[in-house]
């Protein structure tokens, strides 16, 4: 098991391990979720998750057209995690808060239309995508 956490450790998320299931998001709403040029989500299956603490959430209104339900801690203010209508069986989780440096690459770089020009993510084995979301696959 690893975790996740927000930064004051109200908020945290047990998880079961390293994922292969990780996106890089460049849409505008990821950048101002995170404060970044992107943000790198590593997604689970939600009932492999545990969730302790009493984060607020905040609904917004996705690209598809559906609504993506981002958690934040209210005491740090740090966004730990999300849920959006398009992937109702899972659970993405910000790989910052994840805090291991050894975690896996993304695997897809999704909404590059609003890709900072000067960021690259190069890896040959990294799908890259203009729309897009990071579509529930075999781990």
């Amino acid at each position: 098991m690893i975790d996740a956490r927000c930064s004051c450790g109200a908020v945290v998320l047990l998880l079961p391990g390293p994922t292969n299931r990780v996106a890089a998001c460049h849409c505008i709403a990821c950048q101002r979720r995170t404060g970044a040029p992107f943000g790198v989500g590593a997604f689970y299956p939600a009932d492999s998750v545990t969730i302790s603490g009493a984060p607020k959430e905040y609904v917004r209104a996705a690209e598809s057209g559906g609504t993506v339900r981002s958690y934040f801690c209210t005491d740090c203010g740090s966004t730990v995690y999300w849920k959006a209508d398009n992937l109702p069986d899972m659970i993405g989780v910000a790989v910052g808060a994840i805090a291991d440096a050894n975690f896996p690459a993304p695997v897809k770089s999704v909404f590059e239309r609003s890709k900072h020009v000067w960021v690259g993510i190069d890896a040959a084995d990294v799908e890259h995508l203009q729309h897009g979301s990071f579509r529930k696959t075999s781990n």
